[in-house]
C-alpha cells in the first residue's frame, strides 16, 4: 500500500477523534457511582467507538463501505490478511446497541436486545447484513458511503 495522502489522513483522524470521544464516554459511564450504571448507554458508546475505528481503517485502506452500524459487516470488509479483524469478532455483540440503546422499547419490534422476539441486527438467526433499516443496507439506492463521510460539503 502506498503512503496515504493528506486528505485521507485527515479523514482517518476525524473518524478516530469521534471514536475517542465515544470511548471516553463509555469509560466514564463505568465510573459512575449511580446504581446500576447506564450499561445500555455504555454499550452504545462502545459500539460507536468500534464502528468508527473500523471505518477509519477502511478509509485508510480506500475501501468504500455502506451506511451501517453492523460491526460484522464492517469486519467483513477488512482485508482477510488482517489478523486483528478476526480478533474483534466478539465486538459484533455490540451491534444491537447501535439501535436498541437509543429508542424506547428496544427499537424494532419492541425487542430490547435481551432475547425477545423482535428483529434487531446481530440477533442469532437474523441476516446480519440487512440491519433491518434501509440506511443499514446502503440507503434507498443501496450505494456505499464515499471515502469522505465526514468531509465538509
Amino acid at each position: 500500500m502506498s503512503a496515504p495522502d493528506a486528505e485521507v489522513l485527515h479523514k482517518v483522524r476525524q473518524w478516530l477523534a469521534y471514536a475517542d470521544e465515544d470511548l471516553r464516554l463509555a469509560r466514564h459511564g463505568l465510573t459512575m457511582t449511580i446504581a446500576p450504571p447506564p450499561y445500555r448507554l455504555i454499550a452504545y458508546h462502545a459500539q460507536q467507538c468500534a464502528e468508527k475505528c473500523l471505518k477509519a481503517y477502511l478509509v485508510l485502506r480506500h475501501v468504500d463501505f455502506p451506511y451501517t452500524h453492523n460491526l460484522a459487516h464492517l469486519l467483513e470488509l477488512c482485508p482477510t490478511q488482517e489478523r486483528w479483524a478476526e480478533d474483534l469478532r466478539d465486538a459484533e455483540e455490540l451491534t444491537p446497541f447501535a439501535i436498541t440503546a437509543r429508542y424506547p422499547g428496544g427499537g424494532r419490534g419492541g425487542d430490547t436486545g435481551r432475547g425477545g422476539a423482535g428483529h434487531w441486527p446481530g440477533r442469532p438467526g437474523a441476516d446480519n447484513r440487512s440491519g433491518g433499516h434501509p440506511r443499514d443496507r446502503g440507503g434507498a439506492s443501496g450505494g456505499a458511503v464515499p471515502l469522505n463521510p465526514l468531509a465538509d460539503s
